[in-house]
């Protein structure tokens, strides 16, 4: 008998908010396949007011709950079976942040969960990381996102440390990062690279992966060092406009490309990488695993 179930992961970040959804596939007697059925991005940029203000924007806010009605009637169209909607650095720093979550709830009925760097750096891990990796290997993973980047050891199949900083390309952006948030992030990955003799690198986010297509390099191979500085010495080189045009990027990834990409190649210098993997994998997937477990269980 062939199952066939849908749901959806709502990604609300300091630079854009996602709907992801899914269709999870149960054939009998072979493995669960998922989907991505379909994926909206909308570029609010709510860390630009948060990490300036302290505050999301009164513009901001009706760009949210517009953008979450929307996401509501998506998913009632799609029929999903069960969501869940997680919102990130901007929303955790914002003073109106729960106030703000509060209303979304009560106009467009979705709950939204405020989570801890913690929390992304697990439900991250909880996608099947496992089966991009060799077991036999120890990867540093790298989640960059626009208010924080998130680090997570994997070594022979296991995680052994996760810590998030508020290290974003938004906050980047902004100058609003200390010159000590990147001093202890590159202590803290010394340290717990340090007693492995090779490390490679597995990188996630938007930029990673927009940087990933434009390499034409093929699916699970990864890129070099030596790509990575040299894209980030073009990027630098070309102005907003020309990476803009030249490089077909959309206006709002055109700036945070530049920052992302130098946190992914501080990460690789500290942790001695020479290569970084890119398996199109983020908090969304992460969500919608969780959602297909948790479902699994409660039907048992």
């Amino acid at each position: 008998m062939l199952t066939i179930k849908k749901f959806a992961a709502i990604d609300i970040g300091s630079n854009a908010v996602r709907l992801l959804i899914s269709t999870v596939t149960e054939p009998d007697n072979k493995p669960v396949t998922f989907k991505k059925t379909s994926l909206v991005r909308v570029p609010i940029r709510l860390g630009q007011d948060v990490f300036t203000t302290s505050n999301i924007s009164e513009q901001n806010t009706e760009r949210m709950l517009d953008t979450m009605k929307a996401f509501k009637l998506l998913m009632k169209s799609h029929k999903i079976e069960a969501y869940r909607a997680c919102a990130t650095s901007a929303m955790r720093d914002a003073n109106n942040g729960k106030a703000i979550a509060k209303k979304i709830d009560e106009q467009c009925d979705i709950d939204i969960d405020i989570i801890d760097g913690s929390d992304e750096a697990a439900i991250i891990a909880a996608t099947d990381l496992h089966a991009l990796v060799d077991d036999n290997k120890t990867y540093l993973y790298v989640d960059v996102g626009g208010g924080s980047t998130e680090f997570t050891l994997f070594s022979e199949g296991k995680t052994i440390e996760s810590r998030s900083f508020k290290l974003g390309t938004v906050r980047i952006l902004n100058n609003t990062i200390s010159d000590e948030v990147w001093e202890e992030a590159e202590q803290w990955v010394k340290a717990i690279t340090k007693p492995y003799s090779r490390i490679e690198m597995v990188g996630s986010g938007g930029n990673i992966n927009n940087i990933f297509k434009s390499s034409n390099k093929k699916v699970g191979k990864p890129l070099s060092y030596f790509y990575l500085s040299s894209y980030y010495q073009l990027l630098n080189s070309l102005t907003y406009e020309e990476r803009i045009t030249e490089l077909s990027m959309n206006e709002d990834r055109a700036d945070v490309i530049i920052p992302a990409t130098k946190i992914y190649l501080s990460a690789m210098k500290w942790s001695k990488a020479k290569n970084v993997h890119v398996p199109k994998i983020g908090l969304v997937d992460g969500i919608i695993k969780a959602l297909y477990h948790q479902s699994k269980h409660s039907s048992e």
